[in-house]
């Protein structure tokens, strides 16, 4: 499968995968898997199980808030999660109101700050978020 980017560098290693990571994913897409060009699924996190990585992917601004405000406990539990934020590529044509801006202002509003973007897909693009290390408990 062909590395989305110009990096050349697998999205596995891109997103910071690593095999001990508990991951939540929210609304990904049906070829995550094949995106990754691996199985993450006995790594994916069972209800009430604290993650060390999500990766939410939205299309509208609303979902992305609403979604956020579901990880305020997760990110409070665990101030060392990494959150990845995928919204569709201005090439992907396909119609969203979210930007690489909109999710970086909500991130700086809400004690959180973006430290990578990359590219996830040919449709999508990634933005990492995390709590500053200063915020960290």
């Amino acid at each position: 499968m062909a590395v989305a980017g110009y990096s050349g560098t697998p999205l596995l290693k891109k997103l910071g995968i690593k095999n001990d990571m508990r991951i939540l994913l929210i609304h990904e897409p049906r070829d995550y898997f094949a995106l990754l060009e691996t199985s993450i699924i006995q790594q994916l996190c069972k209800t009430e199980e604290l993650p060390d990585m999500v990766h939410l992917f939205v299309i509208k601004k609303n979902i992305f808030e609403k979604e956020m405000k579901k990880l305020i406990p997760l990110i409070k539990q665990n101030p060392n999660i990494i959150i990845w934020i995928s919204w569709l590529k201005k090439s992907s044509k396909q119609e969203t109101d979210i930007t690489e801006d909109t999710i970086r202002n909500y991130a700086l509003s809400n004690n959180l700050v973006d430290i990578k973007v990359c590219a996830v897909s040919d449709w999508w693009s990634g933005l990492k978020l995390v709590v500053p290390v200063a915020k960290r408990k």
